[in-house]
């Protein structure tokens, strides 16, 4: 059956990730090594045993979340594995980062860096207090997408942000539009309007002063061709080269991340039936029950998950 690995985005962090790993493989620890000499402070530390407010600072989720999925990555392959084998990789939002340094494409010092400079970049955007996220339960994107229009929403303040499964739709934007909007949502009877404790208005298009920042550093990047292809979240195209790679990062700072498009079109088109999610936490397992309901999910985070994940690889 084909396969897929998935690497989780901003959210999936807690303290303690990746530290079981770092204690039984060799491959693990010198992933964390390599991660802190890049940036040039002990991020492992704050992972294994920091403070969880300090971790969930954008600037150090997001490589440490990486920094977990390629050492998962890397103790399976050097238990075996080829890479090879999997037919596509998709991330959600930093997690296509993950992916991209999975694929080889990015080395893992430049994705450090690169992650490190986007949540920096990200949270810099807009003011504090200023940007809202919340998650609407019950309604679709495409749903949602109407009322935007309906309700007169500005379309410069507030838009999807993640289309996470056909259950769960984050919206992003300024903060007294996002409130006034979810109000307008209860009274179309959305099932539940959640606040995400977010710093800044993610995916949205107040992240443009981001999304110009990170156009100069990724152009200063050095990227090779994909071993494996990639799903990419701002319009799923499938990445087998470089070409318009960087142009497609940039805009998925401020757009919409795909990612029930992208689970259905790698289901119903490459016939992935086998997602195995590589990092920490289980939230693109939940995504892709709900989105592509026969399909087999393992999450992969600790040492025993990567011997079942192995052993289903190998079948």
């Amino acid at each position: 059956m084909k396969k897929a690995f998935l690497f989780p985005g901003q959210g999936s962090q807690f303290i303690g990730m990746g530290q079981e790993l770092a204690s039984q493989f060799e491959v693990a620890r010198d992933v964390f090594s390599e991660v802190d000499e890049a940036l040039g402070e002990k991020l492992s530390v704050l992972m294994f045993r920091g403070d969880i407010g300090e971790l969930t600072l954008t600037k150090n989720a997001q490589p440490a979340i990486m920094a977990v999925s390629i050492a998962i990555l890397r103790v399976m392959s050097s238990n075996g594995m080829d890479l090879r084998t999997i037919d596509l990789l998709a991330g959600h939002s930093l997690g296509e980062y993950s992916a991209l340094c999975a694929s080889g494409v990015i080395s893992l010092r430049d994705t450090a860096i690169v992650l490190r400079k986007r949540g920096i970049a990200m949270q810099k955007a807009v003011s504090e207090g200023e940007g809202s996220m919340v998650a609407v339960l019950g309604l679709s994107s495409d749903i949602i997408n109407e009322f935007i229009i309906t309700s007169k929403s500005d379309k410069h303040l507030i838009q999807v942000a993640n289309d996470n499964d056909p259950s769960q739709v984050v919206i992003s934007g300024e903060k007294k539009e996002v409130e006034k909007f979810s109000d307008f949502l209860k009274e179309k009877n959305a099932k539940r309007i959640i606040n995400l404790p977010v710093s800044a208005p993610f995916h949205s298009p107040l992240m443009k002063p981001a999304a110009l920042t990170m156009e100069s550093e990724l152009r200063k990047v050095n990227f090779s061709n994909p071993i494996v292809p990639i799903i990419q979240n701002v319009d799923l195209s499938i990445l087998g080269s470089t070409e318009g790679l960087v142009d497609r990062l940039v805009k998925q700072i401020c757009g919409t991340v795909r990612w029930r498009e992208s689970l259905i079109k790698m289901a119903d088109e490459y016939g992935i039936k086998n997602f195995f999610e590589i990092g920490p936490g289980k939230v693109l397992a939940s995504t892709v029950k709900r989105t592509v309901p026969d399909a087999n999910v393992l999450s992969v985070g600790l040492a025993p998950q990567i011997d079942q994940a192995l052993e289903m690889i190998s079948d």
